[in-house]
């Protein structure tokens, strides 16, 4: 494994930043944090904020989204690939959490590759996150869009229309994401409290469910990490959190914990009540076997609030990785600017919502669950080896955890749908290559 860089680098930067308040290293008063360049954001967010900023990118995506392939790939395995998804999760999670406490600044996994494994680490968990997570924002608003219409051309511009107000908000600045993102958890939240009372006080519904394979069940585990990547955004948004060292670790295990309680309740009583494989809105499916035809509108009403709630979660989560990377020339400089009263990275995310917006006009919700989970995990692999290179005295979590979350990163992701892995890693690829041609002929000219 790559050897962590040189902490005299490190050092040479403290009188660099000496002078930008909130950059301290959290877990080592006095100790600057990695080096950045450019202005830095403002500490807003406490704990309850960074917890429903978690949840909202969680609970939208997966609630909603995802447990239709995820059951016709496991078949009777569902419950089992949701388990296995929840404990590479809770892994990732650690891992995320140790190192966000030692580096409180935006970028997540970016910055935890660069200073632990070496620039071209962080540069590929980087683009691994931005691609996957652009690709969730199109998923995302196209979830929110088939909730309220049934009409294709109405449905684009409808998902068109959400990422344009919802980045918006975001550029307005963080605490207006942090509120709105309080209002759409909260409505989601009470819509699955009714639909659960509905699905478990109905009779249950006998069904027959397809057969299951050791490979069925590893590849609805990949799926159904694609439900649990949001706890992420609480790192990435790192330089906007207040006491990070004991904020970001206690947010993201607190939004973590309540997700995977919410993903079981939900499982278990569509287990119970059809088969969620053989239909793309289950939930609405399921209350409407039950007899409750009264609560279909009110589950595509939950499902619409979980969607949004995801998006704006997810373009604030992107926008402060492409901050972190431009800063660093991994992309324009132009992305790194933030904006004067507002203090967000307002290019990035212009720039976010325009290829979003693109997206969402010309492509369709198949695959795409499979092209996030695809960069997401790659990313994670690159976190928990980050996170196994970290020394004793900023250890919270045994190595094994990072062991045990970089192992079932991997194998979830090569178990994907290959048309999916395949698409991803070679947009992966592309970038590799395309920074090596840049950065080598950069060289040549200093030289």
């Amino acid at each position: 494994m790559p050897k962590p860089r040189s902490r005299r680098r490190w050092r040479r930067t403290t009188e660099m930043n000496a002078d930008r308040p909130g950059l301290e290293d959290a877990a080592h008063p006095g100790r600057p944090s990695p080096p950045q360049s450019g202005p830095a954001l403002a500490r807003r967010l406490g704990v309850g904020d960074a917890v429903l900023i978690g949840l909202g990118s969680m609970v939208g995506a997966g609630v909603f989204a995802v447990w239709a392939p995820a059951a016709q790939a496991a078949g009777s395995g569902l419950l089992l690939g949701l388990v296995l998804a929840a404990i590479v999760a809770y892994c990732n999670a650690a891992s995320s959490a140790q190192l966000a406490a030692v580096y409180p600044v935006s970028g997540g996994t970016y910055v935890y590759g660069r200073e632990r494994l070496g620039e071209w680490w962080g540069f590929a968990a980087g683009w691994c996150f931005v691609i996957g997570k652009t690709a969730s924002c199109a998923a995302m608003a196209l979830t929110f869009a088939t909730y309220v219409t049934d009409v294709g051309w109405l449905r684009r511009l409808i998902a068109l229309a959400a990422v344009l107000a919802l980045a918006a908000v975001n550029y307005r600045g963080v605490t207006r994401t942090a509120r709105l993102t309080r209002i759409l958890i909260t409505c989601t939240l009470v819509v699955l409290a009714l639909v659960l009372v509905v699905l478990f006080t109905g009779a249950p519904q006998h069904h027959e469910t397809t057969s299951t394979s050791p490979y069925g069940v590893l590849q609805s585990a990949g799926l159904l990490f694609f439900a649990f990547a949001g706890y992420a955004r609480i790192a990435t948004m790192g330089e906007e959190v207040r006491e990070p060292a004991r904020t970001i670790p206690r947010a993201i295990t607190i939004a973590l914990v309540i997700a995977i309680g919410i993903y079981l309740a939900v499982a278990l009583a569509l287990l119970r009540t059809g088969d969620p494989a053989s239909t793309t809105a289950p939930l609405a499916a399921a209350v409407d076997g039950v007899g409750a035809v009264w609560a279909v509108p009110i589950v595509r009403i939950g499902a619409a609030l979980a969607s949004l709630g995801a998006l704006l979660a997810l373009i604030a989560g992107i926008g402060r990785t492409t901050l972190a990377m431009a800063r660093n020339r991994d992309l324009p400089t132009w992305l790194a600017a933030v904006h004067p009263r507002y203090q967000v990275p307002h290019h990035a995310e212009l720039a976010l919502a325009a290829v979003v917006g693109i997206l969402v006009l010309t492509t369709d919700l198949r695959g795409v669950i499979g092209f996030s989970s695809f960069g997401v995990l790659l990313y994670y692999a690159i976190a928990n080896a980050s996170a196994f290179t970290q020394p004793a005295d900023q250890r919270r979590w045994p190595r094994a955890v990072n062991v045990i979350g970089l192992t079932g990163c991997v194998v979830l992701a090569v178990t994907l749908p290959w048309t999916s892995a395949v698409v991803a890693a070679a947009a992966l690829a592309a970038a590799l290559l395309v920074r090596r041609f840049t950065t080598g002929r950069a060289g040549s000219a200093r030289s």
